[in-house]
């Protein structure tokens, strides 16, 4: 038996296909025409849905070709399910025909918006935990509202990326996921759409999708699809997650207690609660987990691009080969590359610091490797004093966490093991859910059966102590800087 996961990225399309342990078998990706990826202008970000199915479809039909090169024909998979970016909106009519380009995640036309919606929906921000912002697909509704009334008017659906292919690939229009929904302003505590989504912003209830568990099966594909695309009608089309919610199933954190760093330009924490998070200052969001838990998560501005910034692409083999000789440091590192901070604290007015002086390149390069890890282990340090469980061991992915180095001054910082996945990306992270709605009974599960680990990194008791006086230096700069309380 066979599962596919499909990513509908920014970029381009990924589709892979893998076993239910976890093997991939093939997998094939096409990116857009680059006139696709261009702002229409300044703060705007829009694509063409018409341009994502071309790059499906072609992408579908390779995958098929390779899954028979490989001797399996397209009804040996047996289910699939579709990842994309959350936040961006994308209007359908009754025939699934797209009315418009679709809004960005990144557009920031609704920001101006944002604070009329919260105002309406501060009940329903209260309950979970958020505050409303101009990145939710329900505050560029409000924005279309006001500004092209005749654009919404012609809409049947108001959809996520992900919901679009599904619609596409199954002919099953109005329905989405808990996750993909969130941001359209969801209540995935109580389980229903609001009413201040009708009855204060005006926008029709009926509208907005039916929404269900990732990883429950929504339909077969349909035989339009499958003439397009090589796949079967066999094929069970599964409810899938947002591309951040994909991922962290795939680098192995889907139990209460297990978290996922990713530490790419920033630096992302998600992970998985028995309870909601609620944070009043707006640091963490929740998502809800297919069995009920809660999959909390947050994002700092800093993150690994301050030593490509700071040192150079070509150096940082070099630097890294080094690193570890010159740790601990005496240095103190905050590495902010531009002004403002989001999480693990709220400080528009923050700036980076280092604190001493850089006797060599490979010390102040090491040094910068300690900062990193001082955020996330303030990260982590602000989900438990929010009431969250945090494991003993955590799942890192991203670019950053290419470096050995690197990998064994976060574990030594943290005072925790780390694990990194083989294949930590959206599209895995689709085809584990499509796995859990039919190989498997749980998400859990799923994730012991298909993440395979490339490395693992145990903590070195050595260095506890000099990390634990350091880190507290690093805490105190910060509170006389004015970041934390």
């Amino acid at each position: 038996m066979y599962v596919m996961g499909i990513d509908l990225g920014t970029q381009g399309v990924r589709a892979v296909v893998v076993d239910t342990e976890g093997q991939v078998v093939c997998e094939a990706a096409n990116d857009f025409p680059a006139a696709a990826l261009q702002a229409v202008a300044p703060g705007w970000f829009e694509q063409d849905p018409l341009e994502w199915r071309a790059a499906l479809e072609a992408t579908l039909r390779e995958t098929i070709a390779r899954l028979g090169h490989a001797g399996h024909p397209p009804e040996a998979i047996a289910a699939l399910a579709v990842t994309s970016t959350s936040g961006t909106l994308v209007l359908v009519d009754d025939t699934g025909a797209p009315v418009g380009p679709a809004i960005m995640y990144s557009d920031l036309r609704a920001a101006e918006v944002a604070r009329e919606v919260q105002a309406a929906g501060q009940a329903w921000a209260d309950k979970l935990g958020t505050q409303i912002t101009g990145s939710y697909a329900l505050s560029r509704l409000h924005w279309l509202q006001r500004h092209n009334p005749a654009r919404l008017a012609r809409a049947r659906w108001y959809l996520s990326p992900t919901d679009l292919v599904v619609g596409w690939l199954s002919e099953a229009w109005g329905v989405s996921d808990w996750t993909n929904m969130l941001k359209s302003g969801y209540d995935v505590v109580d389980l229903c759409w609001p009413a201040f989504i009708e009855r204060d912003l005006g926008l029709p209830q009926d509208r907005f999708p039916r929404v269900q568990a990732p990883g429950s099966t929504i339909a077969q594909v349909s035989t339009a699809a499958a003439q397009c695309t090589g796949l079967s009608t066999r094929t069970r089309v599964i409810a899938g997650a947002t591309d951040g919610t994909a991922s962290q199933f795939a680098s192995g954190a889907a139990r209460p207690g297990d978290w996922n760093s990713t530490l790419g330009t920033t630096l992302v924490l998600k992970g998985v609660t028995e309870a909601l998070l609620r944070d009043p200052l707006g640091r963490l969001y929740c998502h809800r987990h297919p069995e009920g838990y809660w999959l909390p998560g947050g994002a700092s501005s800093t993150g690994a691009d301050c030593l490509t910034q700071r040192f150079g692409a070509d150096k940082l083999d070099a630097l890294n080969a080094a690193a570890l000789a010159c740790c601990p440091t005496d240095l103190l590192v905050y590495p902010l590359m531009r002004v403002g901070e989001r999480f693990p604290f709220v400080a528009p007015q923050a700036t980076g610091f280092v604190l001493g002086d850089c006797a060599d390149e490979a010390t102040c390069y090491a040094a910068h490797l300690e900062g990193i890890a001082y955020v996330e282990r303030l990260a982590y340090d602000t989900v438990l004093e929010l009431g969250g469980e945090v494991g003993e061991t955590l799942f890192v992915a991203g670019g950053g966490s290419r470096s050995a180095a690197g990998l064994q001054v976060r574990a030594d910082v943290l005072g925790r093991r780390l694990r990194v996945p083989e294949v930590p990306s959206g599209a895995m992270g689709a085809a584990i859910l499509a796995a859990r709605g039919c190989a498997y009974g749980t998400l859990a599960e799923a994730v012991a059966h298909m993440v395979r680990y490339a490395r693992t990194v145990e903590p070195r008791v050595a260095q506890r102590a000099a990390y634990a006086e350091r880190y507290a230096g690093f805490l105190g700069l910060c509170r006389e800087k004015g970041y934390l309380r």
